[in-house]
């Protein structure tokens, strides 16, 4: 048995609702039912949380992922720049012009390079995995069947 109430809703609402139940091509009043009984609801809460915990789950990985990225980065970096400083002897004033503008044509180069990686989608950290599980790969007992 059903029971008949009646509501006065603002202007705005009320037409949200016709809107929505003739996208829909529902009745107004199943709209209004299913609404309130999802509101009433003593586990709409318990799904609204797990729906929140799901999404800052993804999140999470999505932000390890790029901390972990950021890691191989910064060493990355690190590592050349030590190698480099530790390599690479200071020039003499008379030699200063010509590296410099030597300079300027490899860093144009690098960015041109650069540019290219970034098109093709591939990353530092995705080769790193690639190359440390083919390294592993390798390293590893063989079994041959007897």
């Amino acid at each position: 048995m059903r029971t008949k109430h009646t509501f006065r809703l603002p202007p705005d609402l009320a037409g949200k609702l016709a809107d929505y139940a003739a996208r829909k091509r529902v009745p107004q009043a199943l709209v209004v039912e299913t609404a309130l009984a999802s509101h009433l609801s003593p586990d709409g809460a318990d799904r609204l949380e797990a729906a929140l915990a799901r999404r800052l789950d993804r999140m999470t990985r999505q932000i390890e992922r790029l901390e972990r990225h950021v890691t191989i980065s910064n060493e990355a970096l690190a590592l050349f720049v030590r190698f480099w400083l530790t390599s690479t002897p200071p020039l003499p004033d008379t030699a200063q012009h010509a590296a410099q503008a030597k300079g300027r044509e490899r860093y144009d180069g690098f960015v041109e390079a650069l540019g290219r990686r970034l098109a093709r989608g591939k990353t530092l950290a995705e080769e790193i995995t690639a190359d440390i599980g083919d390294a592993t790969s390798t390293n590893a007992p063989q079994t041959r069947p007897s």
